[in-house]
């Protein structure tokens, strides 16, 4: 059985989702330190005016090591509606975008506590919509060396990716594509609102 060790994260790349939807099994670590921009509490979109961050802001942490699983969601700068409004403006008119408006809009209504609940919930849904149907745990400690899995904790990662022979990301029509030519490996929304159903296909 092959086992791939996955961070959490916040409507994740497209190669994160192809680990969930190829992989036997996906651990998703949630005893390691938190570190700042990675995918954890941030996601990518395509605009019109090229690629924006969307990052979910969290709580100061009480001590420099602060666990994944304790990191808390604050809800300073109403970042939920202006995370709903960008994304109504680079896709509303993508083919898919209204079909799934109704399934993502609640993510950004209801209040969460913590980053990894609300990770969770979002993963659930994605793969409800994407057709996929993964084995997933979460770690109970943390592991230095993946025990025998195959780590992604940092090779799938927002500011410095690392190589993975396994993921060639494959053209799909994108919004913006005429302005800015295609951009590889953004969120899984893109894919999900620029394919639809299609989208199984292509993971």
């Amino acid at each position: 059985m092959t086992t791939a060790l996955l961070q959490t994260t916040y409507f994740g790349p497209i190669q994160w989702y192809q680990k969930l939807h190829r992989y036997d099994h996906c651990v998703i670590e949630q005893c390691d330190s938190y570190q700042k921009q990675t995918y954890r509490n941030r996601c990518v979109i395509a605009t019109a005016n090229g690629l924006q961050t969307l990052t979910v802001p969290v709580e100061e942490g009480r001590g420099k090591r602060e666990e994944v699983k304790d990191v808390r969601i604050s809800d300073h700068n109403q970042w939920r509606r202006i995370h709903w409004n960008a994304l109504q403006s680079a896709y509303s008119e993508s083919p898919f975008f209204e079909y799934y408006a109704d399934d993502i809009h609640p993510f950004f209504e209801k209040e969460y506590t913590f980053l990894v609940d609300f990770n969770e919930e979002i993963r659930q849904k994605i793969c409800e919509l994407t057709d996929i149907h993964p084995s997933v745990t979460y770690s109970s400690v943390y592991s230095v060396d993946g025990s025998g899995m195959k780590d992604f904790r940092d090779v799938i990662h927002a500011k410095h990716p690392q190589e993975d022979p396994e993921f060639q990301p494959r053209p799909y029509w994108q919004v913006f594509q005429h302005r800015h030519g295609f951009q590889p490996n953004l969120s899984i929304l893109d894919l999900l609102f620029c394919m639809g159903p299609e989208s199984i296909f292509y993971l």
